[in-house]
C-alpha cells in the first residue's frame, strides 16, 4: 500500500472507530452530540452523535434558512433514505493536510500581505463584503468578533502591506475545543478571496497562517471541504499538501442550498452571468424561464399568462425609441444637456487637424465610438498626436463614427436606475496589479485574469492589446518587467468590467444630487432599467460629469445590492413579497 492510501484509510479507519466508541460513551472521550455555531450555520459533527436519527433530528429542526452541515457522517446514504425530503448528500470533496506534510516556508507573497487575526467592527463588515461577493453567507458581525470563541473559532483576515483594506478571510475551527476530539484534528471554513483583489497568492497565504497556528498547537491534522468542481480551490489545497480524504457531508434543503439539490437545465447554466443571475432570481420565485439562446443571454420569462422576453437586463419593457436614445453616445449627450445634466465638451472626429485642435485645448481627451458597448474602442487620457492617431484607429474599428471629448479627472461612478429608482451605485476603479518582485508584468496580468475571469464567469480580464501597451509605456514599463515588491502599477485607464475593472459598491455615500440627477436621465431617456455612467470628484459630493447611459447594464458584481431582485419586481411587481 502507498503512503497516500495508507494515509486516507488510517483518516477513514479512525473515524469509523470513533464512531464505534460511541456505542460505549463511558469509553469515549468525545463530546457527545457536537456541533458548533458558524454565523452562516451549524457545523454538525456526525460522528460524535450516538446514533444516525439523532444527526437527522438536529439537521431537520434547524438549517431551514441557513448553510447547516453536518460532516464525518458514516451512513449517508441511511441519513438521506431517513428524510429525503429534507436531506442531501453534499457535491463537496474533503481534503486534509496531516501535520508532517506542512511546510512554513515563506513565500514571495508573504511580504506583500499582512495575514491577521479579525478584530474590528471594520473588518468583519468588509469580511462580509468578501463573503457577499463570493455568493457566500455572511454572518453578524456581533459573532465574528465573539471573544469567548476564539479558542473554537479563528478568523483570519489578508490586507495589503500598504493597505488596511480586507482582501480574504478564512475561518479554522478546533475540533478539540468544539468536541474532545480524540484524532486532535481541526477544519478550515469560509475560505473566501475578493475577487477583484489585485494582490496574488491571498488564499495560500491564508491556508498557510491558518495551518501554522494549528499545527503549533499540536494539531494532528487540518481538513476543508470544498466543492467538487471549484477548479480555484482545489489545484490551491493539492499544492500546499493536501490530500483526498473518504469524509461525506449531509446539508439540508432550503432556498439557499437549492442549486446543490435541483436539477438545472443545461442551457441556463451555459448563458454568462448576467443572465444567470436574473433567471435564477426568476426560478425562486416560481417563474419559468426558457432559455432562447444561451450564447446571447436570451430567455423568456412567463408566470400565468404574462410572459416577457430578455436579454440580460434589456427586456421588452425598454421601447425601440429608448434604446436609440442610449445607442448613439451623441444623441445621449445632446437629449440630457437639454435637460440640465452637465456633460464633458464633445466633438465628432472629421479629421486629425480638427481633432488635434480640440485635444490641444481641451489639454486632455477621451476617445470612443459613437456605438458600442463593454468598454471596446475606448481610450481615456489621451495628449499626444501620436496616441490619438492610435486612439482613433482602435475606435474606428468598433464604429465609423468617433467621438472625442474632454477627459474628466475624477471616480469613475456606475449608477443602477430601475423603473426610476437608484438600486446600486458602485466606483469602477481600472485594473491594477501588485509587483512581488519575483514575477514579470505579463505573469501578475495572468494571475489577475485568472482571478477575475473565475470570479466573473469568464466576463473579466486585461485585454493584451495596444491599449495595455501604450498604459504600460507611459509608466516606462513593458510586459516583461519585474516590479518592484509592493507597488502597485494601474494598467489601463479604463475602468470598463470587461477590460479587467473592478467594482466596489458605495449605493449608502453617494449624494443626493448624484441620485437625482441618475433619475432625471433615466426619465429624459424614458428608459425603464439603465447603468448610467458619471465622472465624479468625489461621491459624497454634488459635482458630476454625465458620460453615458447604458440600456443593458450587467447586474451582477453590485454584491450586496439587490439589483437582480428588484428587475424581478419590475418585471413581474405581483411576485413582490414585501
Amino acid at each position: 500500500m502507498s503512503k497516500k492510501s495508507h494515509r486516507i484509510e488510517k483518516g477513514y479507519g479512525q473515524s469509523l472507530r470513533n464512531w464505534e466508541k460511541m456505542e460505549n460513551p463511558a469509553t469515549s472521550r468525545m463530546q457527545p452530540n457536537a456541533f458548533a455555531e458558524m454565523g452562516w450555520g451549524r457545523l454538525v459533527f456526525g460522528h460524535t452523535f450516538e446514533n444516525n436519527k439523532r444527526i437527522v433530528d438536529a439537521m431537520c429542526s434547524h438549517g431551514r434558512d441557513t448553510r447547516d452541515i453536518a460532516m464525518y457522517v458514516i451512513d449517508p446514504h441511511v441519513l438521506i433514505a431517513m428524510a429525503p425530503d429534507k436531506l442531501f448528500l453534499d457535491p463537496s470533496h474533503t481534503f486534509r493536510l496531516w501535520h508532517y506534510d506542512h511546510s512554513c516556508k515563506n513565500t514571495e507573497d508573504s511580504r506583500i500581505l499582512t495575514i491577521q487575526r479579525l478584530s474590528t467592527r471594520q473588518e468583519a463588515d468588509q469580511v462580509n463584503q468578501i463573503y457577499a461577493k463570493c455568493r457566500m453567507k455572511g454572518a453578524d458581525p456581533d459573532f465574528l468578533l465573539d471573544q469567548r470563541a476564539t479558542k473554537l473559532r479563528t478568523y483570519l483576515v489578508a490586507k495589503p502591506a500598504d493597505s488596511d483594506q480586507v482582501v480574504g478571510t478564512i475561518t479554522g475551527v478546533d475540533h478539540v475545543a468544539a468536541f474532545n476530539d480524540p484524532e486532535n484534528g481541526c477544519s478550515l471554513w469560509s475560505l473566501a478571496v475578493d475577487p477583484q483583489a489585485g494582490v496574488p497568492g491571498v488564499g495560500t497565504c491564508l491556508v498557510r497562517h491558518l495551518a501554522a497556528h494549528y499545527f503549533t498547537k499540536g494539531r494532528a491534522f487540518i481538513d476543508a471541504s470544498v466543492m467538487h468542481d471549484n477548479q480555484i480551490a482545489i489545484p490551491l489545497y493539492e499544492k500546499l499538501g493536501f490530500q483526498r480524504v473518504p469524509v461525506f457531508c449531509i446539508k439540508r434543503k432550503n432556498s439557499i442550498n437549492q442549486t446543490l439539490y435541483v436539477a438545472e437545465h443545461d442551457t441556463v447554466q451555459q448563458m454568462n452571468p448576467y443572465a444567470r443571475l436574473i433567471a435564477d432570481e426568476a426560478k425562486q420565485r416560481g417563474i419559468i424561464v426558457d432559455v432562447i439562446d444561451e450564447a446571447y443571454g436570451l430567455f423568456n420569462l412567463s408566470l400565468g399568462s404574462r410572459s416577457i422576453t430578455c436579454r440580460e437586463s434589456l427586456s421588452e419593457m425598454t421601447s425601440a425609441v429608448a434604446m436609440t436614445k442610449c445607442d448613439d453616445k451623441r444623441l445621449t449627450r445632446n437629449l440630457v444637456a437639454r435637460a440640465g445634466i452637465r456633460t464633458p465638451e464633445q466633438i465628432r472626429h472629421e479629421d486629425m487637424d480638427t481633432s488635434i485642435r480640440f485635444m490641444q485645448q481641451q489639454g486632455r481627451v477621451v476617445v470612443k465610438p459613437a456605438r458600442g458597448e463593454q468598454g471596446a474602442g475606448i481610450s481615456v487620457d489621451i495628449s499626444e498626436p501620436g496616441e490619438l492617431e492610435t486612439a482613433i484607429e482602435s475606435a474606428g474599428e468598433i464604429c465609423s463614427d468617433i467621438l472625442l471629448e474632454t477627459y474628466v479627472k475624477g471616480e469613475d461612478l456606475r449608477i443602477i436606475v430601475i423603473n426610476h429608482e437608484v438600486v446600486a451605485a458602485a466606483v469602477r476603479k481600472p485594473p491594477a496589479i501588485t509587483g512581488t518582485v519575483s514575477h514579470t508584468i505579463r505573469e501578475l496580468i495572468e494571475k489577475h485574469n485568472r482571478r477575475r475571469m473565475a470570479a466573473t464567469g469568464g466576463e473579466s480580464f486585461i485585454p493584451d492589446d495596444a491599449e495595455t501597451l501604450r498604459c504600460l509605456n507611459k509608466e516606462g514599463l513593458d510586459y516583461e518587467t519585474v516590479l518592484e515588491n509592493g507597488r502597485t502599477v494601474v494598467v489601463r485607464k479604463t475602468a470598463n468590467l470587461h477590460t479587467g475593472g473592478t467594482i466596489h459598491d458605495v449605493t449608502d455615500e453617494i449624494s443626493p444630487a448624484l441620485k437625482q440627477a441618475a433619475v432625471t436621465v433615466s426619465q429624459t431617456l424614458d428608459i425603464p432599467v439603465t447603468g448610467l455612467d458619471f465622472m465624479v470628484p468625489d461621491i459624497s459630493c454634488d459635482d458630476y460629469a454625465f458620460i453615458e447611459a447604458n440600456e443593458r447594464p450587467g447586474l451582477a458584481n453590485h454584491e450586496p445590492q439587490p439589483t437582480a431582485q428588484r428587475f424581478i419586481d419590475f418585471l413581474f411587481p405581483e411576485t413582490v413579497t414585501e
